[in-house]
């Protein structure tokens, strides 16, 4: 993603997140976001231990202040971290590197981390989606297609998306009238507008409840403030969505965060301990950044302990033969399915809502990728997502009256977290892991991922997309 756009996108999150000083990766990489001076470590007792450790670096430094080291926040919370305080974070350089490196000779004696940085995780990743929704006539069809109900079990199966919340009027949309959970908030600004990244769990819902008609959907709003979330916090907001009705089969997760670490999230350690204690299947979304780099929470699918409750998911490019140029990749990706021009319900049918897109002079593929992408088809912007450089000219306004197309790895995920929630209603497998492993084996066809054969799940009812159309509105 170019400079220019992330830096848009970083101002955007940082004015839907006031209050919380927020840094780029290490020399602006864009790749993840975090708050500056704050570290977070587990509580207890070594909370205490990496407090003191960055009091005595500090002390040692010179131009680094001790007196600025101090807990920011509760000491013990359901999350299972401490908020640490180490620098101004309004003044000066960024006191956060020097906290991390105070830390490294301790872990390297224990063999893990002590301390990270409090990413922000976000629904775009490094805050760039794969792309724009665009309008779809209701008289269209969704794709994936709705499947013919299964036969009703005998205890419903039960998932949770977290994500952003629903639209208020999404009982509209037939697959979606039994859906329940959290109404989206803020959806228009005060001309009318759709704010950033609004429909998108109304959306990734109507995707599962095509796939798995009989299960029961709930969404978490967990995400509201423009898709994001501090890592401090996600670890107990997420304990709070699975103590509301229970923990679910399966969570559908289209959000996270590249790190400069292989570890995981510290804030994500506590819920993640409890998960692998738990049946709950966690299918999570690999990211749009295009490249290999390890995503969070999708990448414990590659650790050892967590193998078998995590399952990542990277998106199938519109003809499902190889992979969107938006998507992640690598050893830690477990599976692929489609996630380009997908059609679902971005709002409901009650009441067209407009959007303005601004046209763009950025025609290619950021990723290099010589196919028709989402890129570079359709050719415009706007205020849901990165802003692209623009020609100077009038904004389209275009109107969203129930159906959309949009693409992303947060619509491939629910794609398989829907085929895993159809084989539970169908009663082939009882445990939602064992499911997810047996559709591995027994449904899984393949797809080439830079050279490689991986593991693809196809809908029955998904239509592949021709590359060369361009999903421009009319």
């Amino acid at each position: 993603m170019a400079p220019q756009r992330f830096h848009e996108q970083f101002d955007h999150i940082q004015r839907s997140m006031p209050g919380v000083p927020l840094a780029m990766g290490p020399d602006e990489d864009a790749h993840f976001l975090y708050e500056r001076g704050v570290v977070l470590a587990r509580d207890g007792e070594e909370a205490l231990l990496v407090e003191d450790a960055v009091r005595a670096h500090f002390t040692a430094t010179p131009g680094l202040f001790p007196e600025h080291v101090r807990p920011a926040g509760p000491r013990t919370n359901r999350g299972g971290v401490t908020r640490i305080r180490v620098g101004d974070p309004d003044g000066g350089e960024d006191t956060v590197p020097h906290a991390l490196r105070a830390l490294r000779e301790a872990e390297g004696r224990g063999g893990r981390r002590l301390v990270g940085r409090n990413h922000v995780v976000h629904i775009a990743v490094n805050a760039c989606p794969g792309d724009e929704p665009v309008p779809v006539a209701r008289t269209e069809a969704a794709n994936p297609a709705p499947a013919h109900g299964g036969r009703h079990p005998d205890r419903p199966v039960r998932v949770l998306v977290v994500d952003n919340g629903l639209v208020h009027d999404h009982r509209s949309y037939p697959l979606l009238a039994r859906t329940t959970g959290d109404a989206q908030l803020h959806e228009t600004d005060g001309d009318g507008l759709l704010h950033q990244y609004v429909g998108h769990g109304t959306f990734i819902a109507g995707i599962l409840a095509a796939l798995a008609p009989e299960a029961t959907l709930t969404v978490s709003g967990l995400l509201n403030d423009a898709g994001a979330v501090l890592e401090s916090e996600f670890g107990a907001k997420l304990f709070e969505a699975v103590d509301r009705d229970g923990w679910p089969d399966v969570i559908s997760l289209s959000a996270g965060t590249p790190t400069d670490g292989t570890e995981g999230l510290i804030g994500l350690d506590a819920f993640m301990r409890e998960l692998r204690s738990r049946r709950t299947l966690l299918v999570a979304a690999a990211g749009n950044n295009g490249g290999d780099t390890p995503f969070w929470p999708a990448a414990y699918a590659a650790l050892p302990e967590y193998a078998d409750c995590v399952l990542s998911v990277g998106a199938l490019r519109a003809d499902g033969d190889t992979e969107a140029c938006f998507s992640n990749h690598g050893p830690w990706v477990r599976v692929y399915a489609p996630g380009e021009r997908l059609t679902s319900a971005l709002t409901g049918f009650d009441t067209p809502v407009p959007y303005l897109y601004q046209h763009s002079t950025y025609d290619a593929c950021r990723f290099g990728f010589g196919y028709a992408c989402t890129c570079q088809f359709p050719r415009h912007t706007g205020v849901l997502s990165e802003g692209r450089e623009s020609t100077g000219g009038k904004p389209d306004q275009v109107m969203f009256d129930g159906l959309a197309q949009w693409s992303g790895t947060s619509f491939a995920t629910p794609v398989v977290a829907g085929l895993v929630a159809a084989r539970l209603t169908a009663r082939r497998d009882r445990a939602p892991r064992t499911a997810a492993a047996r559709l591995l084996v027994e449904t899984a066809g393949r797809a080439e991922v830079r050279g490689a054969h991986v593991p693809a799940l196809r809908p029955p009812t998904w239509r592949p997309v021709p590359l060369a159309t361009p999903a421009v509105p009319a």
